[in-house]
């Protein structure tokens, strides 16, 4: 019970640190949506949405699994500062080397992004890319040494920046270049876009990030360790293609969806509209990133236990417990979190992908529950396997289906691709890793989480009142709260803060 405990306080702070980070980052959403809330608008997004599902490939290949590299050996007993210093070295010269030949190439790079008056564009994406890789570990360094309260303060002290970076571009600065419009800010403002001044705002986030884990990463000496970076590297390569896979399955729908739904204009607005609705359904990666945050570490270090797999069992049904609490939370209120959106992106339409989505990154969220298994046991391509399966999925199902269907074909190939994976890697876990998971309370749980969203669908199509949706929702919310309360009475019981209201 005590790793319990410790686990889920780590997980709060992380998930205090990841909510409040992704509510401020949010924030770009309602900005960006009702400032861009027109049609050519809606193009400017969907291009920045294209352009940064395409960044996430390369952040996989910029890292190539030294995080998860990391924490293996970390709990394997490495020296620490060796590790540090040898994964660090690694990442160093191989982001230098990236981010040369991008630069290099980006005038090819810019016309094939639809950004060729701006080159300069991608060489911005690529510094993202190298501050962001680069921040990677010294933020492992942090969840390592068990410090989320540095870990927090520097993740939303970035996300600050870019919000406010990105109020005074799309918000203030047109009223001052129109005051004066000589000087050197008015005249760099009045060259570029919306698309360059988002990609600035994440630039900003991504330096100021950096400088702020400087006590992570001041005392680094080059000093690879070619043994060690060896071993780390042969553990980590089967997350390269595993990492990319997981790319495909998470972000390769924008760019399909932009080249296959109607011309390349209509296909911009579609993807604009589904990233914008996808920020809503993203609610729930707030849960499942704080998990795994802690929990990556955490599985590492429990392995050496004797009830290591009671232990992941119980994990894993408070995971879903909060997974199921996470979907209600959305799903249940859309009709009052749609106003998030700008009256361009939001409509009927749009919003029937949340659920969807919602349900999608549940069995995502169960996904890396279950993953522990080939973490432990060194099948890291069993995991790429899992992933390619998913990633197959992805693409044939996208490719049969966007041109008829549009944002549904990518929301319900979504969820195909995490359910399937989600699936595979429970059957494979149970042979190599067998863990005592109370498999009837997780379906009973999920089953009822189903049951009340189909519910609140059936109180919609018999009224359009937003108060008594409102209210019905509400009410649905506080009847599974309190059958969780029921159901998990005694183990509650032991909780702090929590415990005193059950006893």
């Amino acid at each position: 019970m005590a790793s319990l405990k410790k686990l889920a306080g780590q997980t709060l702070w992380y998930g205090l640190s990841n909510i409040a980070a992704k509510l401020l980052f949010q924030l770009q959403t309602p900005l960006v949506t009702y400032l861009l809330n027109k049609p050519s608008g809606v193009t400017d997004y969907g291009n920045f949405s294209a352009l940064y599902s395409a960044l996430s490939f390369m952040n996989v290949i910029f890292t190539y699994g030294m995080e998860t590299a990391y924490f293996r050996f970390s709990a394997a007993g490495e020296d620490q500062k060796k590790l540090f210093r040898t994964i660090f070295s690694s990442l160093l010269v191989s982001t230098a080397l990236l981010s040369a030949v991008l630069i290099f190439f980006r005038a090819p790079l810019a016309k094939l992004s639809d950004l060729g008056d701006h080159p300069e564009y991608i060489t911005w994406c690529v510094l993202i890319l190298a501050f962001d890789t680069l921040a990677a570990i010294p933020f492992a360094r942090l969840r390592q040494e068990e410090r989320p309260r540095k870990y927090a303060v520097v993740r939303i002290a970035g996300i600050v920046a870019n919000i406010t970076a990105m109020v005074i571009f799309l918000a203030l600065s047109p009223g001052f270049v129109k005051e004066q419009p000589g000087n050197a800010y008015s005249e760099w403002y009045v060259s570029n876009n919306n698309v360059g001044f988002l990609i600035m705002a994440n630039l900003i986030q991504s330096v100021i990030t950096f400088l702020l884990l400087f006590g992570e990463w001041i005392d680094f000496r080059f000093a690879p360790d070619k043994a060690l970076l060896k071993r780390a590297f042969i553990y980590s390569a089967p997350l390269i293609i595993a990492g990319l896979g997981g790319m495909i399955n998470e972000t390769i729908d924008r760019q399909m969806l932009k080249h296959m739904y109607g011309t390349i204009a209509q296909g911009t607005t579609e993807v604009g509209i589904y990233s914008a609705n996808y920020k809503i359904a993203i609610f729930i990666t707030l849960f499942i990133t704080a998990f795994r945050m802690s929990a990556e570490p955490f599985f590492f270090n429990q392995a050496k236990e004797k009830n290591a797999p009671g232990t992941y069992a119980r994990v894993m049904k408070w995971f879903v417990i909060v997974l199921c609490c996470a979907f209600l939370s959305t799903a249940l209120f859309l009709d009052g979190i749609k106003f998030f959106l700008g009256s361009t992106f939001r409509n009927e339409r749009s919003l029937g992908v949340v659920p969807i989505l919602l349900a999608a990154n549940v069995c995502l969220g169960i996904y890396y529950n279950l993953s522990v298994w080939y973490k432990l046991t060194d099948k890291m391509r069993m995991g790429m396997y899992i992933t390619l399966v998913g990633a197959a999925l992805t693409l044939i199902c996208n490719t049969l289906f966007i041109p008829k269907y549009g944002m549904y074909a990518c929301a319900w190939t979504t969820f195909a691709a995490y359910f399937s994976m989600m699936v595979i890697s429970y059957f494979l876990g149970q042979k190599y890793f067998p863990v005592p998971y109370n498999m009837k309370k997780l379906l009973s749980y999920l089953g009822i989480m189903l049951l009340l969203f189909f519910t609140q669908k059936l109180v919609g199509h018999f009224t359009e009142s937003i108060i008594i949706r409102l209210g019905s929702a509400t009410v649905l919310m506080v009847l599974f709260i309190g059958m969780i309360a029921g159901a998990e009475k005694e183990e509650l019981k032991g909780l702090p803060v929590v415990g005193k209201f059950i006893r």
